[in-house]
């Protein structure tokens, strides 16, 4: 293991849980990117467009093919903003909110099973760690980039 960076272990470990989530997600046509963005959709009152970018981390490029996707298999409806007649607020149709529920379920199923495996303090310790290597790059601590 000491042969092994930091980023290495960080990129396998992502691939690693993405590959899983996107076959679990296939068995019902669906991929991890859209059971994400069903999950940070408020299934209540919906979700501006603009800020469901920032809050998933995602370019708006991407971002856009996948509502598109989304709604195409209807899950997703897109209705304007009543606060901002420029924007546009993102709605679970009911077939959106029952995948988003099985996405949840997924979702609980992998922590559940990861806090049987792991110590609490291990599961802090990580937590700690990821929490200081996201504060590094973002606040461009670990390349002088200005």
């Amino acid at each position: 293991m000491k042969d092994k960076t930091i980023d290495y272990v960080l990129r396998t470990t992502w691939l690693t849980v993405n590959k899983m989530y996107n076959e679990e997600a296939s068995k019902f046509e669906s991929t991890m990117a859209i059971g994400f963005t069903l999950l940070s959709i408020d299934p209540e009152k919906g979700t501006p467009s603009t800020s469901l970018g920032p809050k998933m981390g995602m370019e708006a490029t991407s971002l856009s093919r996948i509502l598109k996707t989304m709604e195409k298999k209807k899950l997703i409806e897109r209705r304007p903003n009543p606060q901002d007649g420029r924007g546009v607020l993102i709605y679970l149709t009911d077939f959106g909110k029952e995948k988003r529920d099985y996405s949840k379920e997924k979702v609980l199923t992998f922590n559940e099973a990861i806090r049987k495996n792991i110590s609490e303090e291990q599961l802090n310790n990580f937590y700690e760690v990821a929490e200081l290597i996201n504060d590094m790059v973002t606040n461009k601590k670990i390349y002088n980039q200005e």
